[in-house]
Order: structure tokens, then C-alpha cells, then sequence
């Protein structure tokens, strides 16, 4: 299956160091492959593997190398200063991919930059934008009950998938956090997992968690912070112009697997279009250099949208997610009268598109399929 970001990697490396980032399992080993297959000489290195380690820190590639891909290389301690003597001392003729399964933005210690250096291309779960065409076009259960993540939604069985999935955290959270930070009590990290897959589309209380727990907020911010940052949640923030507002208000937390949620089929429903609309909006920003970001509306009465897509600043559009529900929701009605906003009623079970008042009555597969990635 020919991942999208394919040809923008490939046009982008002509220019500048790639960075491909991306959950654990996402696809950038395999998608590193086969940008490599484009490529007479290419030279893949992984940092947890030993012999590689050596050959990256004592720079042992073959000097012909065309492509240089380093693989966790943000592992590294300095991994920063090193890839900025690595890009700035090449020969003309190396290309540098750059791929990790965690959020480098987030978890760089280094105070290097590596500013104008490099492109940032995030790689994420297929959603029904990428399926299109293939055996799985418009299959919408499937990729809710599974998740995106190649492995377990090309599985030949559920009990297969959730096989995978159940090695998949535990492998995650046991190693790969371990790798950034010492965790005192494990056991409360892993709550802290099985109560946010519970409270999937409702705004999150780090102090509600905590005293759930028995444990501090600041505790639960740190492993909430980690989980981000290693791709296996992501914060939907309400909007307000004010960003410095908007991150101390309670974000709604969802998973990058869908599969993982905990809940009705509202809540996976609502889980698969927040995956979908940060794909979407990311590609926006990496690949047009558009100012997209995806956060949700709610008043001090208690009237919430979903989703509001904001560009520049200014909201384009809010959604709302229904999975059968054909009656324009009322708070969705609200935001598009009084604030005349483009109003989305994402509607999962709806066999053709209409308007209802001011209110865009949306089939769920047909929008999702036509998003930007």
C-alpha cells in the first residue's frame, strides 16, 4: 500500500534534511525503505541497534552514500549538535532522512537548533483518505474497530489485531518511555492510559485522574506530556484567540489508535475524525505552509462543538459528530447562527448529503475520503 507522503519526502530531501516522525508502528521503517529503493546508494542505520550505533556515532557510512537514513537517532545524547555538523559538513550529493517514533519537538533536551536545516513530515495512521482505492475504500467499522496502524488493520482476525495492540502498549510504555524518563510508579502510569481510553470526546481533569489514582496533578501532566510525546495520545484544546488560554483550559484527549478506545461507538466514531482532521491538518501545515490547528468549542454554559478547524487564527469550520443522529444538534445550531460559522454535522449512518437549517448534514466515509491526506 503506497503511503501518500512518498513523493513529498522524495522532493523535499533534494533540499534539506528530512524529519519523519510518527508513532511506533506507523509505517517509517517501511516507508524509509522504499523512499531508499529510489536511490542507488542508500544506507539505513538504527540507534538501538548496537553495530549501527557504532557506525553512526564514529560516521563509518560509505562516503558514495546518496541516502542516509538514521533511524531513533533522537536517542542520541546531543543527537541535535550531531545531525547539525552531519547536514552542514556533507558532501553535496548525501541526502539525510531523519526518523523516530517520538515527538522531537517535544522531548529534545538540547538547546542546538537546527533551524532552517530540515523539513518536518509526520507520519500517521491510514485513515479512509489513503484507503481509497484499495480493498478497504470506505470501510469505516473496520478502521474504527482496528485503528489505522498497518499491522492490525490488515490482520486476517480481530483476536490478531488485538494481539498486536495489547504487545503494542505495553512494549510502549515499558520501553520506549523508559528510554526518556525514569517512572517511580508504573503501575499509576498505566491507569492513568486505561482511564484517558474511557474518557475518549470529554474534556480531561488532570486533578479528577489524580485523586482517581491517588496521585498528584503534576504527576498526571508529566505522564500526559510523555504520552504525547511518544505518540500514543494528542490534545484537542478549546479555542480561544488567546493560545496561552486555550492550553490551560482542559484539552479532550485522544488516541492515535483508534482501536484502543474504551467506549461506545460514539466515542470510536469521534476518536477516528480527530485522527482524520489532525492528519488532515497537518498536511496542511507541513506541505502548503498553512497555519492550521484543530481544537474544540465549548462556553462557560456548557455548549461544545466537537471540533473546530481554525486557520489563521479564525474558525473555518466546526464539526460535529453523530453516528446515526439525522437532527441538526442544537449547540451546533447555536455557534453557526450566532457566530456564522460553517457548521459539519459528521453524521456516520447517513445515506446522502443535505443541509438542515444552517447546519451541514455530512456522510461521514464521503468526508473523511476527501480530506487533504
Amino acid at each position: 500500500m503506497r503511503r501518500t507522503q512518498i513523493d513529498y519526502i522524495l522532493k523535499d530531501l533534494e533540499k534539506k534534511m528530512v524529519f519523519l516522525a510518527g508513532p511506533r508502528q506507523v509505517g517509517k521503517t517501511w516507508l524509509s525503505r522504499e523512499i531508499a529503493s529510489h536511490f542507488k546508494s542508500a544506507t539505513y542505520l538504527n540507534y538501538d541497534n548496537r553495530l549501527d550505533r557504532e557506525i553512526i556515532i564514529n560516521e563509518q557510512w560509505l562516503p558514495h552514500t546518496e541516502l542516509l537514513v538514521l533511524d531513533e537517532i533522537h536517542k542520541m545524547p546531543d543527537w541535535q549538535t550531531f545531525l547539525k555538523g552531519i547536514y552542514d559538513t556533507k558532501p553535496q550529493s548525501l541526502r539525510i532522512l531523519v526518523s523516530g517514533s517520538a515527538r522531537m519537538d517535544l522531548l529534545s533536551h538540547s538547546g542546538e537548533s537546527l533551524a532552517g536545516r530540515y523539513f518536518r513530515h509526520r507520519l500517521l495512521p491510514l485513515c479512509l483518505t489513503e484507503l481509497k482505492g484499495t480493498e478497504l475504500d470506505g470501510q469505516i467499522d473496520k478502521v474504527e474497530s482496528r485503528g489505522g496502524f498497518p499491522e492490525p488493520l490488515l490482520a486476517e482476525s480481530d483476536t490478531e489485531a488485538a494481539r498486536w495492540r495489547s504487545q503494542y502498549v505495553d512494549g510502549l510504555l515499558r520501553y520506549d518511555i523508559l528510554d526518556f524518563q525514569r517512572i517511580v510508579d508504573f503501575r499509576a502510569l498505566e491507569l492513568t492510559v486505561e482511564i484517558i481510553r474511557q474518557r475518549v470526546g470529554s474534556p480531561l481533569s488532570t486533578a479528577s485522574i489524580a485523586r482517581d489514582i491517588g496521585t498528584s496533578p503534576t504527576t498526571i501532566a508529566k505522564y500526559i506530556n510523555l504520552l504525547e510525546g511518544l505518540f500514543l495520545v494528542f490534545r484537542v484544546t478549546p479555542y480561544f484567540r488567546d493560545i496561552s488560554r486555550s492550553i490551560l483550559k482542559e484539552p479532550k484527549v485522544y488516541f492515535y489508535d483508534t482501536g484502543l478506545v474504551q467506549g461506545d461507538s460514539g466515542a470510536k466514531f469521534e476518536n477516528l475524525a480527530a485522527v482524520s482532521l489532525l492528519k488532515d491538518i497537518w498536511g496542511r501545515n507541513d506541505y502548503l505552509g498553512e497555519k492550521w490547528r484543530l481544537h474544540y468549542l465549548r462556553t462557560k454554559e456548557g455548549q461544545e462543538t466537537d471540533f473546530a478547524l481554525v486557520k489563521d487564527d479564525r474558525i473555518v469550520k466546526i464539526i460535529e459528530c453523530k453516528v446515526s443522529d439525522n437532527h441538526p444538534d442544537r449547540n451546533c445550531v447555536y455557534f453557526a447562527k450566532k457566530y456564522n460559522l460553517d457548521a459539519v454535522q459528521l453524521i456516520k449512518n447517513l445515506r446522502n448529503d443535505h443541509e438542515n437549517g444552517p447546519v451541514h448534514m455530512r456522510n461521514a466515509v464521503k468526508f473523511l475520503s476527501e480530506l487533504y491526506l
